[in-house]
């Protein structure tokens, strides 16, 4: 199925807003689209709603009351739903980096994201969610450098390197940003 075009994608985070918020489910937007709404590049790959998850069940069968065709991934982390414009929409509930959380929730500040309010991701938990996610098999830094470079003053490194220590993917994330002048070294690594 071909990629949604960005304002597919627009059309379709709206819409799936709409939706969790007729339930009153709390939901925070994330990846590609949380990174665009604080100046990064457009994303045209899907739209991420993080939910808890106690929640992901009830949202699932809102999105199916509501027409949209839904998937249960074998994976175990997330559902998905396809707006009638095909653009997909993640339901993600249990992450690599941890289940989504009251916490996280609250620590997402409210934005206008095309005239719709709503929770964006903090860029750390976006960047922590990719970095812990990465595997052998799909080691693609791409959506992460462009997001490094583009809103490098905005992200909280330490806080980032603090919670993906543990991975090995992470660490040469940061080697990589560091060599190319993205970002600083670690502070313990200067001394």
């Amino acid at each position: 199925m071909p990629e949604s075009s960005f304002d597919e994608l627009i059309e379709a985070m709206k819409a799936a807003a709409g939706i969790l918020r007729g339930c009153e489910i709390p939901f925070v937007l994330g990846g590609g689209l949380s990174a665009w709404a604080r100046g990064g590049p457009k994303s045209e790959h899907d739209v991420d709603f993080l939910l808890r998850p106690e929640d992901a069940e009830r949202a699932l069968a809102a999105f199916d009351e509501a027409g949209w065709k839904t998937e249960r991934p074998p994976e175990g982390w997330l559902y998905k739903t396809w707006h009638e414009n095909g653009a997909l929409v993640d339901l993600i509930f249990n992450p690599a980096s941890g289940p989504i959380t009251d916490e996280m929730i609250g620590r997402a500040p409210v934005a206008e994201v095309m005239a719709l309010r709503v929770h964006v991701s903090t860029l750390e938990d976006v960047l922590v969610s990719k970095l812990m996610a990465m595997t052998e098999q799909e080691p693609d830094y791409s959506s992460l450098l462009e997001w490094a470079r583009a809103l490098r003053e905005q992200i909280d490194w330490e806080d980032v390197r603090v919670r993906t220590e543990a991975s090995p993917f992470a660490k040469a994330f940061f080697t990589l940003v560091e060599s190319l002048g993205v970002v600083e070294p670690a502070a313990t690594a200067q001394k």
